[in-house]
């Protein structure tokens, strides 16, 4: 009985979901496309409160995850963008896209989808006006001067798409949003949506009825299980509408959303080593103190009725109601490209055996990646290398393979370019 209920629960979020996730993908490979970096780092360049709104308003449709905005952002950095503006990316970013908003209105409705980007306006814009008036030029780390990595680090560089007609940029549109982009948040989509389904199914609804009687101390336990955890935004999004349907309030819930995607252990010890302790205190502080004002917000002064739907709760539980067939087609082609991309970039990682034993092999360990999305930021930054004849990047071991007359020192420099280091 446990079974059936599960794989009910699984369904009827799934397809209340891929719809607008599939939509959100094919949105964002038009920004993949269509937005020039070079733009992005002119108009977050310099000091004062311009270049941090901006920023902000860069990030919020962007749809990277807390470890694929890591790279995008040391490489704006180091193209001239200013620590303010930087951190303000970093905040936006990860919490909000155009999947996840997409996706968060499919699943918990309207008033979630417009505050989720609205919060992270905010935290983005106070937590990197903090850093650009808190923090001292001697917390700056070395800045390379600009080059051409922002094609490895998560966005293509400004040729990549020149010589394209704009027929050819959208077909590389729907294929890196339906290819790449799955490749990315898929695994972290998958377990959120698993999570989701088990949290339906044993949990039960008593548990977390007495905890929702103090908001704050509810609110505190979040950001200890949220912060720590590695999610992306999109799959938040079911464990958040889990969790309300067994008792936690809208704005538990919204701590959720919004401090599991920023802040985790991995991108807080990269973003100090990036930008000095004390801006990475301040982003930290800036999450959480956005999603908790938010979550108290819509708890003490937003009806709740607002953010509970009637027609969700009874086809996420017990997976009834009426499933159109455009919704059925896309849960399949959403599970079709999420086997595809996990069997084309498990294969893609590992060395192939016809290379000459004649030639020059160096293997390094990359320390940094977190998903495919990583994994293609590294191989493109390798593969850039004068000398570099072939390059294979293992995710699950982080050992980058290179083959060719290549510099060690310039492999080094070539990752940390790309925000991650070697050992």
């Amino acid at each position: 009985m446990h079974l059936h209920h599960f794989f009910s629960s699984l369904w009827g979020i799934v397809n209340e979901m891929s719809p607008y996730i599939l939509l959100g993908f094919i949105i964002a490979g038009l920004l993949h496309v269509f937005v020039k970096p070079s733009a992005m780092s002119r108009h977050l360049a310099g000091g004062g409160f311009g270049p941090v709104v901006k920023a902000a308003l860069f990030g919020i449709p962007l749809p990277l995850c807390s470890c694929g905005v890591l790279p995008t952002a040391v490489a704006l950095r180091r193209q001239g963008a200013s620590k303010g503006a930087t951190a303000s990316f970093l905040i936006a970013t990860p919490q909000t896209g155009v999947d996840s908003i997409a996706a968060t209105y499919s699943l918990l409705g309207l008033p979630f989808a417009i505050l989720r980007p609205v919060a992270a306006l905010v935290g983005a814009v106070f937590g990197g006006a903090a850093v650009d008036r808190f923090t001292r030029k001697e917390d700056d780390v070395e800045v390379a001067s600009p080059s051409s990595c922002a094609g490895s680090c998560g966005m293509p560089s400004d040729d990549e798409y020149s010589g394209m007609s704009f027929g050819r940029k959208l077909v590389e549109a729907v294929r890196y949003g339906l290819v790449d982009m799955v490749a990315s948040v898929g695994k972290w989509l998958v377990i959120g949506l698993v999570v989701a389904a088990l949290i339906t199914v044993l949990v039960p609804d008593e548990l977390f009825v007495s905890l929702s009687r103090y908001p704050l101390l509810a609110m505190g336990v979040m950001i200890l299980v949220a912060v720590p955890m590695y999610i992306c935004a999109t799959g938040s999004i079911p464990i958040a509408l889990s969790l309300m349907l067994k008792g936690l309030t809208p704005g538990v819930a919204f701590v959720l959303l919004m401090a599991g995607p920023a802040a985790n252990f991995a991108s807080v010890m990269i973003l100090s080593r990036t930008m000095g302790r004390r801006a990475t205190l301040i982003y930290v502080g800036s999450v959480v103190a956005t999603a908790v004002g938010f979550g108290l917000l819509i708890d003490l002064l937003l009806p709740a009725s607002w953010f509970m739907p009637s027609s969700l709760p009874a086809m996420a539980c017990h997976g009834h109601g009426g499933v159109s067939l455009f919704a059925t087609a896309c849960s399949v082609l959403l599970a079709i490209l999420l086997i595809y991309t996990t069997i084309k970039f498990r294969g893609h990682g590992h060395s192939h055996n016809h290379i000459n034993e004649s030639e020059m092999e160096r293997k390094y360990h990359v320390v940094g990646m977190a998903c495919p999305h990583c994994q293609s930021t590294v191989t493109k930054a390798l593969s850039a290398l004068d000398g570099a004849e072939s390059v294979t990047v293992d995710l699950s071991s982080g050992i980058a393979t290179v083959v060719g007359q290549v510099d060690p020192e310039a492999v080094r420099k070539a990752v940390y370019d790309a925000g991650f280091t070697v050992e």
